[in-house]
């Protein structure tokens, strides 16, 4: 099959043709018909996690059709077009017993623990507790952009935040993750802050139902804005990022007893962040991290979906090839794409 292959960290990838992947037991291999550019994936070629080994097939955002079922899997059938949570769980764990398979003690990330969906087939472990059926209607493109950044967006808004009407939510950083976020908020009914230094991004967060946009080069001090124009300060704040401005930014934002969510990945120099806790005490502020989100909740997403209230494929910018992915990896930092780049052409 054809695939990106990353053969060393910060090094020019390549589209080359590798073997095919082999059906785990309990598993699937599957087609793979869409699969999302994620920032995520620019920090694994830089070599931020440390689960990847080299050489490695990035992309963990996916949809696809399933083409050969591993021994033991019955619930599914060839054909079947599915996506899946890029968090894979294992469903025996504490932590899963728990329900939080998103942050599964054992868990399989494709594009990160194993070869990802930057290719023609991708295998995915634990058929029966990780894929999801597909509606007809929805597109594999849509699909694909659930995988992390609208799953992860969703479940920060609407499981971590506890979003409701009447709320201020902000939201920093309008790329995938944040416009997402954006959206959901909005169609909670929620007034929604977007901050960015892009004006095309912050054009695109209006389109997405941002009430109120500021742009972060123009201000000295995006908190005290965001304080004054909800007169109080956020409900709820999202560093949808990842960056030590960002994330300061969005804590410093909150009003008393506010809920500060971290979905930005906090990677190489923005690791360790200073966070102004006298903040977090005087306030009484919460402080939530949200990774991803557990397959057996996206019925309730797929529902607003279906309904019309939230609509992943607006957020889809351009769609390239496999082999244009090798430049659009690479240059991911540079912050110049706007919306989702979805791959989805790979022969």
């Amino acid at each position: 099959m054809k695939a990106l292959l990353v053969e060393s960290f910060q090094e020019k990838p390549s589209v080359q043709n590798v073997p095919d992947p082999i059906a785990p037991d309990g598993g699937v291999i599957l087609e793979v018909k869409a699969t999302g550019l994620c920032r995520s994936d620019w920090h694994g070629w830089m070599g931020h996690d440390s689960d990847i080994r080299l050489p490695h097939v990035p992309g963990h955002e996916f949809a696809g059709v399933i083409k050969v079922l591993g021994k033991g899997v019955k619930n599914w059938k060839i054909g079947d077009r599915v996506t899946v949570p890029f968090v894979c769980a294992c469903c025996t764990c504490p932590t899963c017993q728990s329900g939080n398979q998103q942050i599964c003690d054992d868990q399989f990330q494709p594009g990160f623990t194993h070869w990802g969906s930057f290719a023609e087939y991708v295998a995915v472990h634990r058929a029966e507790t990780n894929l999801v059926r597909l509606p007809e209607e929805m597109s594999f493109e849509a699909a694909a952009s659930l995988g992390c950044r609208f799953a992860t967006s969703f479940r920060a808004v609407v499981a971590q935040g506890k979003v409701s009407g009447g709320q201020w939510v902000a939201v920093h950083g309008c790329g995938g993750v944040g416009l997402s976020a954006i959206m959901i908020a909005a169609a909670l009914g929620a007034t929604v802050i977007a901050i960015d230094i892009s004006e095309e991004k912050l054009s695109l967060a209006k389109a997405a139902g941002a009430s109120v946009l500021l742009n972060g080069k123009a201000s000295q001090d995006i908190p005290a804005q965001i304080l004054e124009i909800t007169r109080g300060g956020a409900h709820v704040s999202i560093d949808a990022l990842g960056s030590k401005v960002t994330c300061y930014n969005s804590v410093a934002c909150l009003r008393k007893r506010g809920k500060h969510i971290q979905v930005g990945l906090m990677a190489g120099s923005e690791a360790n962040p200073e966070i102004p806790m006298h903040l977090v005490i005087a306030r009484e502020l919460e402080l939530l991290g949200s990774h991803g989100m557990q397959a057996y909740a996206y019925p309730e997403m797929m529902q607003m979906i279906k309904e019309g209230k939230i609509a992943p494929q607006n957020l889809i910018g351009k769609r390239i090839s496999l082999e244009d992915s090798v430049e659009a990896l690479i240059s991911m930092d540079t912050f110049q794409e706007n919306g989702i780049v979805m791959i989805d052409r790979f022969s």
